[in-house]
């Protein structure tokens, strides 16, 4: 079920444009898995490597970078945000709302 879901979680991630982000629980629920913002985490902590999957552009429900350490440094997440645009204040994006992408609205 898992492996089913992660390429799915994959393809949302893709689709999540330069510039915003989404959550871990806005993906669960689009995929009709209420309360699994955990298994899209997970499922992203195991991201491979090769593709080109953004998943520093998946944040907690408050617009924290609680992902943050499962990139290649501590700073890669903000950084890569930082890059599209986002600012980003003791590890919280500003104006959350504004950069907010979500799922559900794409169809």
């Amino acid at each position: 079920m898992v492996k089913d879901k992660a390429y799915w979680v994959y393809e949302i991630v893709k689709s999540i444009p330069y510039g915003r982000v989404t959550t871990y629980g806005a993906i669960a629920k689009f995929l009709g898995t209420q309360g699994g913002a955990r298994i899209v985490g997970y499922i992203l902590n195991l991201c491979p490597k090769d593709q080109d999957i953004p998943a520093h552009r998946v944040v907690n429900r408050n617009g924290v970078l609680t992902g943050k350490h499962h990139f290649p440094t501590p700073t890669y997440m903000q950084e890569q945000l930082e890059k599209e645009g986002i600012t980003i204040v003791k590890d919280r994006i500003v104006n959350f709302e504004k950069h907010f992408w979500d799922p559900n609205q794409r169809y």
